[in-house]
């Protein structure tokens, strides 16, 4: 734990955000999210925010009042001196869910809770391809409200079917663990830039 700690920045407390962009309580992106929780350092203060109850964007519908779903998402990452996105991939794209996030996160453009704020992006896939794709969109998105993204290290986890225990239900893979603890490191390194 000693040697783990002084790869960190600093002590100073850095307040995350992390969001899991699938919905389903067994999702193996929720379980990599759960591994991460793991290894985040004592001076994080960790927030989740959660995307069940966003309506889909409508301009419209902002206009008369922003519901409360989407105030709890934006406030959350406005906290934040980072955000740690956790994504799946569908059909080679990011999940409507977290692009309608991104969407109502961003809006109005002069409130947005995405510019000028740290992320990180993260996914799990049973497939072969680790979530580029999705991440790639994302990261595509966030660049667009003018957010800083980390550029790596990436943390694509392929196959993750095969690296969970079927009788726990956790994701547990040393060379993923080792690769989060690297990635957790570099994000704390990244939000002290900004």
């Amino acid at each position: 734990m000693i040697v783990k700690a002084v790869k960190f920045m600093t002590g100073e407390q850095m307040n995350v955000t992390v969001i899991c962009g699938s919905l389903r309580k067994e999702s193996y992106n929720r379980k990599l999210l759960d591994l991460m929780k793991a290894e985040f350092p004592e001076h994080w203060e960790v927030e989740e925010a959660f995307l069940h109850h966003i309506p889909l964007y409508h301009a419209d519908v902002e206009e008369v009042g922003t519901p409360e779903a989407v105030v709890k998402l934006k406030l959350a990452m406005m906290r934040a001196d980072g955000v740690i996105i956790v994504t799946p991939e569908y059909n080679n794209g990011m999940p409507g869910v977290v692009k309608n996030a991104l969407d109502w996160a961003s809006s109005p453009p002069a409130h947005s809770a995405l510019t000028h704020r740290a992320f990180a992006l993260a996914g799990a896939t049973p497939g072969s391809g680790g979530t580029a794709l999705s991440q790639y969109q994302v990261r595509q998105t966030l660049t667009a409200a003018e957010a800083y993204v980390m550029p790596g290290p990436k943390m694509l986890v392929a196959g993750v079917a095969k690296k969970t225990n079927k009788d726990s239900g956790m994701l547990e893979d040393e060379k993923i663990t080792r690769h989060v603890r690297k990635f957790v490191e570099a994000f704390d390194s990244w939000m002290h830039r900004f």
